[in-house]
């Protein structure tokens, strides 16, 4: 018999709306929530999107706020609270993926506005109550529920034009979140079901989403995807996949996306030996008797990313101050985090060889 369960399992509050053409629906969740001046928040290649969202909010939109970059700098951050302030925004819409809802968060951490979230990718910020600044080259993050999204819209028409390279990573990094959720030490029956599912999702629709950027129902399976693996991200603690994405993001000022979807079959690697549920899960979900790891190195092989970290412009001589920092805040993680691992890890990552443990 199986040992009696034991866990914790507090859902988040927020509406999730999936459904082709849902952005039109924004407006009705403004009324829902009793909200009616919006600013619009996006990065600048957003900002037709963005405006478009302003047009169809009428009197309730009050401008766009588009400099949204990775990472948050807080320097960013301190202009759009300030533009909010200016136009008198009362909630904000953000319109993209994990920079501009991070900026958005941001924003609801200094001030209590509102964020309805309308995802363009599959980073699962939107999900969280993680919110992240980055200061001075190093990345601060923190839990606040004040920052999570009041409604997400999920809508598979606004995702048809997100090339396929930028597909590819934002959804292997949506898989670190369910994979890293799967032996959380915080997890659950339920979070692990979603996981499981999100995994599965994923990597059925990843490969029918690169054939045709253009299939609705790959597009709507990828977003499926996303709520879950998201929603993990939301519910649990992350480990060490997460904290070298940190590290490596904030320091080095990598690509968020492009960072996570090289670093997953390493991190993954590294804690699967220790972790056997998750691994089963894993399996269960790639249809795959292979270590995980390796099933996800292989497939990414497939994918328009880069495969290693040398090709976003890491140097050999940048891996130690990286490690330094990943070792000098302990977190909950399988495997025993050492610098001698990390190495290993690391060194892998940035050639992008076969994933082993050392």
């Amino acid at each position: 018999m199986t040992e009696p369960m034991d866990f914790t399992y507090q859902s988040l509050p927020m509406r999730v709306r999936l459904a082709v053409d849902a952005i039109a629906t924004v407006g009705e969740e403004l009324d829902r929530a009793g909200l009616s001046g919006a600013l619009v928040l996006c990065t600048p290649k957003q900002r037709p999107l963005a405006q478009t969202v302003l047009d169809s909010l009428g009197g309730r939109g009050a401008g766009i706020f588009d400099q949204a970059r990775m990472h948050v700098p807080v320097e960013t951050a301190d202009t759009a609270i300030k533009a909010a302030r200016d136009v008198g925004a009362d909630c904000c819409v953000v319109v993209g993926g994990g920079s501009s809802i991070g900026l958005g968060k941001a924003i609801a951490l200094d001030s209590p506005l509102p964020i309805i979230a309308i995802p363009t990718t599959y980073a699962g910020s939107e999900m969280t109550p993680i919110w992240g600044l980055t200061r001075d080259g190093r990345k601060q993050t923190g839990r606040d529920p004040a920052v999570l999204p009041t409604s997400v819209i999920y809508d598979p028409a606004v995702t048809t034009t997100l090339p396929a390279g930028i597909s590819a990573a934002s959804g292997l990094n949506a898989m670190a979140h369910a994979v890293e959720a799967l032996y959380a030490p915080d997890t659950s029956p339920i979070i692990s079901l979603m996981a499981e599912e999100g995994v599965r999702a994923f990597m059925a629709a990843l490969p029918a989403v690169i054939a045709d950027g253009t299939d609705l129902t790959a597009r709507t399976q990828a977003l499926y995807g996303a709520w879950l693996c998201g929603a993990c991200l939301g519910a649990t603690a992350m480990s060490l996949h997460h904290k070298l994405c940190h590290v490596l993001g904030g320091s080095l000022d990598l690509p968020h996306a492009q960072t996570h979807a090289i670093v997953l079959p390493y991190a993954l690697a590294y804690n699967e030996a220790h972790a056997p549920a998750a691994r089963a899960a894993l399996q269960r979900a790639m249809a795959t008797e292979q270590q995980p790891s390796v099933a996800v190195w292989k497939m990414a092989q497939t994918l328009p990313i880069p495969h290693s970290l040398s090709e976003l412009g890491v140097k050999e001589s940048q891996l130690n101050e990286v490690i330094e920092q990943a070792v000098s805040s302990p977190y909950a993680n399988p495997a025993p985090v050492t610098a001698d691992g990390l190495a290993h890890l690391l060194h892998q990552a940035l050639h992008g060889t076969r994933p082993t443990h050392r």
